[in-house]
């Protein structure tokens, strides 16, 4: 990659996972603030309203089978925006280094020689399960929990994620990404020691109004996916403190509504 001496600086801010509400407020000044956002596909609507009306924006977001921007062609877009501008934010959906590829474009833009830093983003795994009504630990149920994608990238540093050793090392399960091969990772997780009565969630659009949520078991979801046309982007959720959702589901967060600047 090609870089002259930057003039400006490059933050990596998570955007949270849709509510706008849990925009970090370092991540808000930011974006108010910024020359320019590169923005990827799962920032909120609500979020995007607040960035600086003055500002370039930039889509490079990513969905399945929808790809804007390869990963290399964006972050040769930091460098180079780097060169003209001062404040240039990358807007990622959740945490940039949770799933993110935060850690690849800090890399990259280092080596480039521009100054880069990050800001932490509300990740969904953990926003997703409490706004269903999922704590992710409890001390009857669960004390220890792992995070960990379903969907591996091609030419990745290990072949596979070990989901026979994630079924006997953790009480709670929380899978990014994981919709499209869940029956495989199921099939593998029972492998490995899990119960098929284990309880299951998937979460869809997590903390957002439209959220959207299906429970079962192991050895149901498969089927209540087929049937109700259930569908990415999803957290799953597995474990007894599934479970929890039948007391605890009453009292969610709302998302909230936020006014920016331009009345949005």
């Amino acid at each position: 990659m090609e870089t002259k001496s930057a003039i400006g600086k490059v933050y990596l801010v998570g955007a949270g996972p849709g509510d706008p509400g849990l925009l970090t407020l370092k991540g808000k000044v930011l974006i108010e603030s910024a020359d320019v956002v590169i923005y990827d596909a799962l920032v909120s609507e609500e979020i995007l309203a607040m960035i600086n009306p003055k500002a370039e924006k930039i889509h490079a977001g990513k969905r399945r089978g929808r790809h804007s921007l390869p990963q290399e062609e964006t972050t040769q877009l930091m460098i180079d925006q780097a060169q003209t501008h001062g404040v240039v934010v990358r807007l990622k959906g959740g945490d940039p280094f949770v799933f993110g590829r935060g850690g690849e474009e800090m890399e990259a833009l280092i080596a480039a020689g521009v100054p880069v830093e990050v800001v932490p983003g509300v990740t969904s795994g953990i926003a997703a399960p409490a706004y269903a009504g999922i704590p992710l630990t409890h001390r009857n149920y669960s004390s220890s929990v792992t995070f960990v994608t379903g969907h591996e990238a091609a030419g990745k540093y290990r072949p596979e994620v070990k989901w026979e050793a994630i079924a006997k090392g953790s009480e709670t399960i929380v899978i990014y990404m994981g919709v499209q091969n869940l029956g495989n990772i199921i099939e593998a997780l029972v492998a490995g020691g899990l119960s098929m009565e284990t309880p299951i969630a998937l979460i869809r659009w997590g903390t957002c109004p439209h959220q959207e949520e299906l429970r079962g078991t192991l050895n149901t979801i498969i089927e209540q996916v087929e049937n109700t046309g259930f569908e990415a982007p999803a957290i799953a959720v597995i474990g007894e403190v599934v479970g929890l959702n039948d007391v605890l589901s009453g009292c969610r967060p709302v998302p909230v509504k936020i006014i920016t600047n331009n009345g949005i």
